[in-house]
């Protein structure tokens, strides 16, 4: 059964950082992967970056060995962290950070009317000026037709807002939403937060959506796992978040639906052994994120199958995974850094049976 490396994207000189992609089907067949490409000689997060793409023409066996330029760097910082969304209407949506300082990093919507060959003016999707952390391929549109981006809000540490000086770790829920298919966005009518005590707060969320219409939140905490939460009024609002089963370093969890049924699959870095810090990272250079697995539900997160182990290098982290179907496969495309460089600074897709992630 398929289980392989199909991509690697390694840092090299003058392109520092290979991360955070997302895929989109094309009607010609094709799958465009699009990620963060780093340009110069920082791989921080806010070096400078533009959004690259390569192609497959044959289900994700091969890619294009080229990098197509899709947006080119419009901020200060950079742009970085890509969402790919087929719409309901056919179009293609592209959903970006662009980071321009500490007080200023927000999402910008783009459409393609063309399968990808160009792309429209950028619409911004977080009308409030502040610091939104909103991860790649997280974007949603529910049944209804309302597009929704969830984001993590950190306050600047500096009053000037110096992206040098940095940000707040404690993250707060908020949620953007779109009910014209993204020629408009507000905010929705609840920010949330957890307690100080928990160093991180919410960070990275994500949301899936269930088939009584109703919504499944998670996010990244320094507290040992993944935390989630809820919405009966289609993200407008949300119950209190707590502990969820998915025992997790500071790292991110990405969830889709596969398969109809639905066949829902998670994936991120279960811990053999504890972070025990208060901000969860571990201080070798997988920062924790090791291993990697994957777990399968077939009753829309109720109960989980056993894990599926994906990456065990103790020196190596993975995170920020974009998930993709392709028929009895599933490419999965993520930051896998170490051992002679950091962990975001190295990306891959692999190319995985469906039949080996179920248990």
């Amino acid at each position: 059964m398929a289980n392989d490396i199909v991509l690697s994207l390694a840092a090299k000189p003058g392109n520092p950082r290979n991360s955070e992609g997302s895929f989109v089907n094309l009607a010609n067949g094709d799958i465009l992967f699009a990620y963060s490409r780093y340009t110069g000689d920082s791989w921080q997060d806010h070096g400078a970056a533009d959004i690259a793409g390569r192609y497959s023409h044959d289900g994700g066996l091969t890619w294009s060995q080229e990098d197509q330029l899709i947006v080119a760097n419009e901020g200060d910082c950079n742009v970085m962290s890509v969402s790919l969304l087929r719409l309901q209407d056919g179009r293609i949506a592209l959903f970006y950070v662009q980071k321009n300082s500490a007080r200023d990093c927000r999402l910008r919507m783009r459409i393609s009317m063309d399968e990808a060959v160009s792309w429209g003016e950028p619409v911004l999707c977080n009308p409030p000026q502040g610091y939104f952390v909103t991860n790649n391929d997280r974007v949603v549109q529910l049944a209804s037709g309302r597009l929704i981006a969830v984001a993590s809000y950190h306050k600047p540490k500096s009053v000037d807002g110096d992206i040098e000086a940095g940000i707040e770790s404690h993250g707060e829920l908020v949620v953007f939403i779109s009910d014209d298919t993204g020629e408009t966005w507000r905010e929705g009518t609840q920010r949330m937060r957890i307690s100080e005590k928990i160093h991180s707060g919410i960070q990275e969320p994500g949301i899936i959506q269930r088939g009584d219409g109703t919504l499944y939140g998670w996010c990244r905490t320094s507290a040992g796992q993944q935390w989630e939460f809820n919405s009966e009024d289609d993200g407008e609002t949300w119950s209190s978040p707590h502990p969820s089963r998915f025992k997790s370093p500071t790292s991110p969890l990405s969830l889709k639906v596969i398969a109809p049924g639905p066949l829902w699959l998670a994936i991120w870095n279960e811990p053999l052994v504890p972070v025990e810090n208060e901000t969860g990272f571990a201080q070798n250079s997988s920062w924790g994120r090791t291993p990697l697995v994957a777990v399968t539900s077939r009753n829309e997160g109720r109960t989980w199958s056993e894990p599926v182990l994906l990456e065990d290098d103790p020196e190596r982290g993975f995170c920020y995974t974009a998930i993709h179907p392709v028929g009895d496969t599933v490419l999965l495309a993520y930051c896998c850094g170490g051992r002679g460089s950091a962990v975001l600074q190295d990306s891959c897709i692999r190319r995985v049976a469906l039949a080996s992630l179920l248990r």
